[in-house]
């Protein structure tokens, strides 16, 4: 199918209302808002408000809180990496942490990398990474390669 096949519906040739523009348009002078009031003027705030009755998000009781300091911290596993090997994305010699994000595989913004034990590793890789689990420290080691931590 081709842009010029396309065939056009009803609401993609919808004109919009020229609001204001005159009697004979049927929404001239107040624009279909009504006559005076609140709502006729701009800058409209009255989403929450309920007639003077307490609001209902004031009702509620207010519950937990947002830690600010929290550490960010994405998780990586052996199935991502050896995905990510597969698909020639880094190499084997030596993984880097900011290898992968300079590579934009995954965002920096978003926090450092764990690496989880997740999944098989079946050839000894040399990686360099922020965060890792006992376990996977484990296999790595198994494996034959070495893993070195950047924060503890």
């Amino acid at each position: 199918m081709k842009i010029n096949e396309l065939s056009s519906t009803s609401t993609s040739n919808k004109k919009s209302k020229r609001r204001g523009r005159g009697a004979g348009s049927g929404l001239g002078k107040t624009s279909g808002r009504g006559v005076k009031g609140q709502k006729s003027r701009s800058g409209v705030s009255i989403n929450g408000f309920e007639g003077g009755q307490m609001p209902l998000y004031r009702r509620l009781p207010k519950r937990g809180f947002k830690n600010i300091f929290q550490k960010k911290i994405q998780n990586i596993n052996f199935n991502t990496i050896s995905n990510l090997l597969k698909n020639k994305k880094i190499e084997l010699s030596a993984i880097k942490e900011e290898d992968l994000f300079k590579k934009k595989i995954f965002s920096k913004n978003k926090g450092n990398l764990k690496l989880l034990n997740v999944g098989e590793i079946n050839n000894k890789i040399n990686i360099e990474i922020s965060y890792a689990s006992k376990t996977a420290i484990q296999k790595i080691e198994k494996a034959g390669g070495t893993i070195t931590l950047t924060k503890k």
